[in-house]
C-alpha cells in the first residue's frame, strides 16, 4: 500500500493533467481528420475560452477520494493560483494524510511512511505541468509536438485523439469529445520501482463554474488499482499565501 500509495499521489494530481500509452497501436490513416488547430480551438472555446480563464487568479476544489474496495473514502482539496502553483491535500482513511505539490519551479510529495521527497524527471516535469494554472488554453505551449493520431470511440462517443510529446517525459495520448470538444480521457505512463505503469484517466461531469467549464469527476485506471475523485466544492479569486506550496520542511 506504501508504494501504491506514493506512485497514486503523484499520477492523481499531476494530471489533472496527462494521458495513455497502453493502447499505442498502429492506426490505419483517417480521411477528413480534423487538425490539432481546430480541435484545440473547439476545446479551448468548450471550455469558456481564454478570456475567461484569464479572469481567474486562483481556485479551491474540495471533493471525495474514493479507492473502491481498497478502503473507505477519504477527503482531498486542491489550491492552485497562477501562473503555476498547486498543492493537493488527499486525507486517506487507515493511511493517513498525503499531499503533493509544485511552487513552479520544485515539485515535491509527502507521505506519512516516507516524509518529503522532491519529485525530478519525468514525474517531476508532469507535475509541473499540471500545476499551469491556464493549461486548458496553453496546450499547445506545454508540449513540444502535438500530432492528431486517430478518431477513436470512447463510451460511446467519437473522439479525435492526439498524441502529445512533453519536453520530458512519457508522450500522452488526449481524448477529445468529437461532438462536445472536451477533453474526456488522458492517457500516459509512469515510471515506478516495480516498473512501467499505464495510466488512464477519465475526465466527466463538466460543470460551469465562474464561466468555465471544469471536471467534477476524475476517474483514474491502473493495472493494480483505481481511484475516483468527485469534486463537490470550486472557489475562484480566493487567496492563497504561496508559502502552502513550497515543499514542506523534512522531518
Amino acid at each position: 500500500m506504501r508504494t501504491h500509495c506514493k506512485v497514486m499521489m503523484l499520477v492523481c494530481f499531476v494530471v489533472i493533467v496527462t494521458g495513455t500509452i497502453s493502447a499505442w497501436g498502429q492506426t490505419a490513416p483517417q480521411a477528413t481528420l480534423p487538425s490539432v488547430d481546430e480541435i484545440l480551438a473547439k476545446y479551448e472555446k468548450a471550455v469558456g475560452g481564454k478570456a475567461a480563464f484569464e479572469k481567474l487568479t486562483s481556485r479551491v476544489s474540495k471533493g471525495t477520494f474514493d479507492l473502491g474496495e481498497m478502503g473507505s473514502p477519504g477527503t482531498t482539496e486542491m489550491y492552485q493560483k497562477a501562473p503555476n502553483k498547486q498543492v493537493s491535500i488527499t486525507d486517506i482513511p487507515n493511511f493517513g494524510v498525503v499531499r503533493s505539490g509544485s511552487n513552479g519551479t520544485v515539485a515535491w510529495l509527502e507521505t506519512p511512511q516516507t516524509g518529503v521527497e522532491e519529485i525530478g524527471g519525468g514525474a517531476g516535469a508532469a507535475m509541473k505541468r499540471g500545476a499551469d494554472f491556464y493549461q486548458q488554453v496553453r496546450l499547445k505551449e506545454e508540449y513540444t509536438k502535438l500530432a492528431v493520431k486517430n478518431k477513436d470511440s470512447f463510451e460511446g462517443h467519437d473522439v479525435y485523439v492526439i498524441e502529445a510529446t512533453p519536453a520530458e517525459g512519457s508522450p500522452e495520448l488526449l481524448s477529445f469529445d468529437a461532438d462536445s470538444g472536451l477533453l474526456v480521457r488522458e492517457q500516459t505512463q509512469i515510471e515506478a520501482p516495480q516498473g512501467t505503469i499505464d495510466i488512464d484517466t477519465r475526465l466527466g461531469d463538466y460543470r460551469d463554474v465562474d464561466g468555465v467549464k471544469l471536471p467534477y469527476e476524475i476517474h483514474q485506471v491502473r493495472s493494480d488499482f483505481s481511484f475516483t475523485i468527485k469534486i463537490t466544492e470550486v472557489k475562484h479569486n480566493v487567496p492563497i499565501d504561496d508559502a502552502k506550496f513550497e515543499k514542506p520542511a523534512s522531518q
